[in-house]
């Protein structure tokens, strides 16, 4: 059977908000919480390969929400497993619920599936939507979506205004008839940013597919354009030097954080307690020079101390 509900992204009234997550909650299986991790003695971290947040390596595995998961795991007094998903798959995988987002801004409940993990780290963003779905921890990386093109492309990039959305609009201004590569499903998904609305040749990743895999489709010509996100984006320009260029912002700025099911409320709590402790201890933003030094000169307003004593 498949259930159907929505989860508008403007404004959606109280008991709308209850009723949908209540739903998910009843019907989902419900996934391990706190005791159940430890009395198991494994933390299981559901994730998808994603710029340096996770990345295979020669040892096996490594990167900032690898290293994340892997310290929360030692703090909880458990054995750390990594459980690779897809994102079709992923919070089905978390909550034993399958679902999908709609062009209307619905979540689709497709039916139930086994629980493999139970928390996911991998530059999650924080979207409206998978509100109804996850629980979101205090949020871990700041983050936003660009335009980037390649580097002969005859799109320019924007002189960057003091106003956000001024240099929003002058970017969506440009894809008039450009071709852009989106993915449905994630934070790169056309819709969340009305670019349908700017007559752009939208095209899409197949969502089985990874999201390292945009800036290669369009170096190799399948798109002129590209929606990336800001850790990924910085990554990218690293790896394909000369090969692409960043247009200017298509979102507010946003943010990243892990999530597990709303049937996990202790497993939760603790995570927010332990991340609290190694932000303001200085350990995290050393963890966060090793995979992403350049995120201070874009973002480094979240790793400032004034940040850091907010969350204390």
């Amino acid at each position: 059977m498949i259930c159907f509900f929505r989860y508008p992204f403007k404004t959606p009234s109280f008991l709308f908000i209850f009723t949908a997550l209540a739903f998910i909650i009843s019907a989902a299986a419900f996934a391990d919480d706190l005791d159940d991790v430890r009395q198991r003695g494994v933390l299981r971290h559901l994730g998808i390969p994603y710029a340096n947040f996770v990345s295979p390596s020669a040892d096996g595995l490594e990167g900032l929400d690898v290293e994340l998961m892997q310290r929360f795991a030692e703090h909880l007094g458990v054995a750390y497993e990594w459980v690779e998903t897809t994102w079709p798959t992923i919070f089905g995988d978390l909550t034993g619920q399958m679902v999908q987002s709609e062009d209307d801004g619905s979540v689709v409940v497709t039916g139930q599936t086994e629980v493999r993990g139970d928390i996911i780290a991998n530059g999650l963003t924080i979207l409206p939507w998978r509100k109804a779905v996850v629980d979101f921890s205090i949020p871990t990386f700041p983050t936003g979506v660009w335009l980037i093109a390649r580097v002969d492309s005859q799109i320019k990039p924007i002189k960057p205004s003091e106003n956000i959305r001024t240099d929003i609009d002058q970017v969506k201004n440009l894809l008039s008839g450009q071709t852009l590569l989106t993915m449905n499903g994630t934070c790169l998904d056309a819709r969340l940013y009305d670019l349908y609305s700017t007559w752009a040749d939208i095209r899409e990743l197949d969502p089985t597919e990874s999201l390292d895999d945009i800036v290669p489709a369009i170096v190799k010509g399948f798109a002129e354009t590209a929606l990336l996100d800001i850790p990924n984006a910085l990554v990218a320009l690293l790896q394909w030097p000369g090969e692409i260029k960043v247009i200017g912002p298509i979102s507010e700025p946003q943010q990243m954080a892990v999530a597990v099911s709303k049937s996990s409320p202790a497993l939760l709590a603790e995570f927010n307690r332990f991340f609290r402790q190694l932000k303001a201890s200085g350990a995290y933003d050393e963890m966060v020079h090793t995979y992403y030094p350049s995120i201070y000169l874009y973002l480094g307003g979240f790793f400032s101390v004034e940040e850091r004593d907010a969350i204390k």
